[in-house]
């Protein structure tokens, strides 16, 4: 397995793919990586030189923000938000969809289960 950003990447996989397990590489990214440096995005990865790997890696950490850096940042903006007391501040805080989508109904992936109403417990009758 190829090392990069700190992330272990499968040989089994297309580069174009395998570039993707690493947070902050999407298809474009990686896509856009690969011609820069002039690899073929079809190769495995496990077919790659020791050569390529190391362009790769040194083009990742000289132009791109990832992993580590990159949760850092998104969680201090997210921060920054909940201080300031903004709208979006406020719904992170809660648990609540961000982006101006609907919580009366639906949302349930970001409010979790719902709770249940109503239940009462069933007693056991002695004869």
């Amino acid at each position: 397995m190829a090392r990069i950003a700190g992330v272990d990447i499968p040989k089994n996989k297309h580069i174009v793919i395998a570039l993707t397990y690493i947070y902050g590489i999407g298809r474009p990214t990686a896509k856009k990586i690969l011609d820069d440096l002039g690899i073929d995005p079809t190769r495995k990865t496990s077919d790659l030189t020791e050569d390529e790997v190391i362009k790769i890696r040194e083009y990742i950490d000289t132009n791109l923000k990832v992993e580590g850096d990159l949760r850092r940042e998104v969680s201090q903006n997210i921060k920054r938000l909940i201080d300031i007391n903004s709208y979006r501040g406020i719904m992170h805080k809660r648990g609540l969809p961000v982006r101006g989508q609907r919580t009366h109904t639906n949302a349930r992936t970001r409010k979790g289960r719902r709770p249940s109403v109503g239940i009462k417990k069933k007693t056991v009758t002695v004869k």
